[in-house]
């Protein structure tokens, strides 16, 4: 585990550095202790950390309420990664909430049973969080503690649009098609509506006060 003098260190290190290397460090330090976690809007960090290390932990939280389009480009990843894959479900007694609010439904579905996972076998996780995507992500950090006391690593944190754009192209990533519909963030349909203008996260909850779904915070 790194103290906060040595996480300042590396996030001066990596702010400039490849993500390759960011997910390189990961994997040498916490190796099978390490995982990612998807949404499947696309598999870029899926491609960049396998061509690290192929049997990296992917963690996919399957809330029941994903598009199809969601599972089709989670089987093709698979397909073409042959994914260590972990999906976590919640447990049969939540499955029923989403009546409650999405506040309710994103904790029971996502939250706990990410925190279950992470906190019984990870000591570090990666994601695909990027500062460009909304002002409450302005100041994501490469790596830093999360909530739980977990070393978090943001791999991607400091690309743009365009940096994204050149990577998909570039590898032939495989992206949801729901994202060439106007859907540049995706989670589950019930609270998931095409984007407005340039903000890529404005289809999410829309017309709730709400902006995360709680994984990140």
């Amino acid at each position: 585990m790194q103290d906060l003098d040595e996480l300042d260190e590396l996030n001066r290190r990596f702010e400039t550095a490849p993500a390759t290397d960011i997910v390189a460090w990961a994997v040498q330090t916490y190796g099978a202790r390490l995982c990612l976690t998807t949404s499947f809007t696309d598999t870029l960090l899926i491609d960049l950390a396998t061509s690290v290390a192929p049997d990296v932990e992917v963690v996919f939280c399957d809330t029941g309420f994903h598009f199809p389009d969601t599972y089709d480009t989670l089987r093709r990843a698979q397909v073409r990664y042959g994914l260590n894959l972990t999906v976590l479900r919640p447990a049969d007694d939540r499955l029923a909430v989403w009546a409650d609010g999405a506040d309710v439904c994103c904790g029971l579905r996502k939250v706990e049973p990410l925190d279950r996972h992470l906190r019984s076998s990870r000591d570090a996780w990666m994601s695909g969080l990027r500062r460009v995507d909304s002002p409450e992500r302005a100041a994501t950090p490469i790596i830093h503690l999360d909530r739980r006391g977990l070393v978090k690593v943001n791999p991607i944190a400091t690309w743009t649009d365009a940096d994204v754009e050149a990577y998909l192209a570039e590898h032939d990533v495989i992206v949801n098609p729901l994202v060439s519909q106007g859907y540049p963030s995706i989670g589950c349909w019930p609270c998931t509506q095409p984007a407005e203008g340039d903000d890529i996260r404005s289809g999410r909850w829309a017309g709730l006060a709400k902006s995360e779904c709680g994984l990140h915070v």
